[in-house]
């Protein structure tokens, strides 16, 4: 069992930069591969980036590339998305997951709402 909790979402203007973070409890964080998604008001949830157990290889969706960055520190137990040049349509609640290897993202937090301003 992993329990995920997120923090660092608010308000910010458009153009501007916010820094989540999410920590895991447990011993076995380095085994879990984690990620952020997103679920804006009357969307679906969707992908945002992941990153594998080694923090190696990382993964963005179209929409983020170039101005999101994912990491994580597994001595601390912590992933972190780092979001800038913020965009209206980033506004979302925003979620940390993990999954083992192998099977689906079945670890989630509680969620963290962002709000950018235009």
């Amino acid at each position: 069992q992993v329990q995920l909790v997120e923090s660092g979402g608010g308000l910010v203007q458009a153009g501007g930069s916010l820094r989540l973070s999410c920590t895991a409890s447990g011993r076995t964080f380095s085994r879990y591969t984690m990620a952020w998604f997103r679920q804006a008001p009357g969307k679906e949830r969707e992908f945002v980036a992941s990153i594998i157990t080694t923090g190696a290889g990382t993964y963005y969706a179209d929409s983020v590339k170039g101005r999101f960055t994912i990491s994580r520190d597994n001595a601390r137990n912590t992933v972190d998305l780092q979001m800038n040049s913020l965009k209206p349509e980033d506004t979302a609640v925003y979620y940390c997951a993990a999954r083992a290897v192998v099977g689906s993202y079945n670890f989630w937090g509680q969620g963290t709402h962002v709000t950018v301003s235009s």
